[in-house]
């Protein structure tokens, strides 16, 4: 009887599960813009503090799938608690940290919240009614941007007033009560695969995931030709192969490569790896950019929380752009979506290769690339759920998650190569390293409206044959983004 009555109230499910994967977008972003401020309190070195973002990358890219697959085994409701209880629990440590070691564990146990989008979206796919769903994906995808990019927003303003630790406390208050909210008014999923876990399959994708992102998250720093580098990119490649050789000869994968192999599948991961090199660079660097001492020949000179409201513009664009996406879907498909998004993407970076000589430039080119992140982030999911399986649902969206995830640890990676490429003697980048940059940030986009352009059409139909037909032979953690 309570479980029916729990059922009748989507708008409290959807709150808790907004509330749950809006805070982790955020802690994503949060402590990027503080690490020095983080490395000095805690008296360690620069190359110490940037495993506080590196550690909480691999540990995301790690549980994300890996959860969302066991959620959709066991039940999405019982693993997001758990799931939030992690991440709740990783906060606390990191907000009484007496060192980095302690502080680096903490953000490793905060990655296991990697897997509340899976789990969110796949709950969804669940409860809601086809006529919603894409609506409310639409209106979830737009909290997780903005809550991505709140981060970069409230970073300034927090430890200015409060102090750093208060990144931490305050997402520990807000997510234990979603936690407890979860366990109360979320129901447990109808939807089950039942299997076992592959263990060998865990381990092999835990070992290329780390292999990869450790690689392209450090090449700046250790040297894109250095031994380190290219041995753990060949590495990658090697327990790669391994790991889909076993996936396709396991009867219970952890990722079905009959899935992956779907056209709307493969072709909007693609998507997702090339949008999110953009997207999370200029995150990282755009910021960076306004805070540059405008006595080096470009730059404003702007403080933390400066450079934050720099990026406000993004923010309201993108949640107008994500709530308006599924409401639109009917007569502008999730494909034209994404598309459109990816040109948006295009349009924002090559106007900042041209005019960033005064802030409005700056703030255009925000509005313009939020309303492409708005788009793109609730299309790629509208068009991952609709071609799987029920049962794979969360195991899929975590795997596009990863794919953004690892396209934005390249993408920054690249971008903190060009930009630091050329100093000026003074230390600081030329303006002509982030021009470069924006250009390469550019380039990807094209090839992302390139990959856009193969995902087919999902028909509405899609979705409830889908969910009965096996398959036949596409998010944040916030990538690494090097300082100077």
């Amino acid at each position: 009887m309570a479980s029916t009555t729990r059922r009748t109230s989507p708008q409290v499910t959807f709150a808790v599960l907004g509330a749950g994967a809006g805070f982790f977008a955020m802690m994503q972003s949060l402590i990027s813009p503080v690490l020095s401020t983080i490395q000095h309190d805690l008296h360690t070195s620069q190359s110490t503090v940037t495993w506080v973002l590196t550690a909480y990358l691999l540990s995301a890219a790690i549980f994300t799938p890996i959860l969302g697959r066991v959620g959709d085994m066991i039940g999405k409701e019982r693993v997001l608690v758990l799931t939030l209880v992690g991440l709740a629990v990783g906060c606390l440590l990191a907000a009484i940290a007496p060192n980095i070691g302690v502080l680096i564990i903490a953000r490793l146990i905060q990655g296991i919240g990697g897997a509340v989008f899976p789990l969110s979206f796949g709950i969804i796919r669940d409860e809601f009614p086809p006529s919603r769903m894409s609506s409310a994906i639409g209106t979830m995808s737009a909290i997780i941007a903005v809550g991505g990019g709140l981060g970069v927003v409230l970073a300034g303003p927090i430890v200015g007033l409060l102090g750093y630790r208060w990144l931490f406390w305050i997402p520990l208050l807000i997510v234990g009560l979603t936690a407890l909210a979860a366990h109360r008014f979320v129901p447990e999923s109808p939807v089950r695969n039942r299997g076992r876990i592959s263990w060998l399959a865990t381990v092999l994708m835990s070992g290329w995931l780390v292999a990869l992102l450790l690689a392209v998250s450090e090449a700046p720093k250790w040297g894109w030709q250095s031994t380190k580098v290219i041995g753990l990119l060949v590495a990658a490649v090697v327990i790669f192969a391994g790991w889909v050789t076993t996936e396709i000869r396991s009867a219970n994968p952890l990722i079905d490569m009959r899935m992956m192999r779907l056209p709307a599948v493969w072709a909007t991961n693609l998507v997702a790896l090339l949008f999110g090199g953009a997207m999370f660079a200029l995150y990282g660097f755009l910021p960076q950019f306004t805070q540059t001492p405008s006595a080096a020949g470009y730059g404003f000179g702007a403080s933390v929380t400066e450079a934050g409201l720099l990026m406000l513009p993004m923010l309201v664009t993108m949640f107008a752009a994500g709530l308006l996406s599924g409401r639109i879907e009917p007569v502008f498909s999730a494909k034209a979506q994404l598309i459109t998004g990816a040109a948006f993407s295009v349009l924002a970076c090559a106007g900042l290769v041209v005019a960033h000589d005064a802030r409005w430039q700056l703030g255009a080119a925000a509005a313009v690339f939020g309303l492409g992140i708005g788009l793109a982030y609730s299309a790629m999911t509208n068009l991952i759920v609709k071609s799987v399986p029920a049962h794979h649902t969360g195991a899929a969206v975590g795997m596009n998650a990863n794919i953004r995830t690892i396209g934005g640890a390249i993408g920054a990676a690249l971008m903190s190569s060009i930009v630091t490429a050329n100093l000026q003697a003074s230390g600081l980048p030329r303006e002509a390293g982030y021009t470069h940059g924006f250009a390469m940030l550019a380039g990807l986009s094209v090839a992302a409206v390139a990959a856009a352009l193969l995902v087919p059409t999902v028909r509405r139909a899609s979705r409830s044959a889908a969910d009965v037909v096996t398959p036949a032979p596409v998010a944040p953690s916030t990538p690494v983004v090097a300082t100077r």
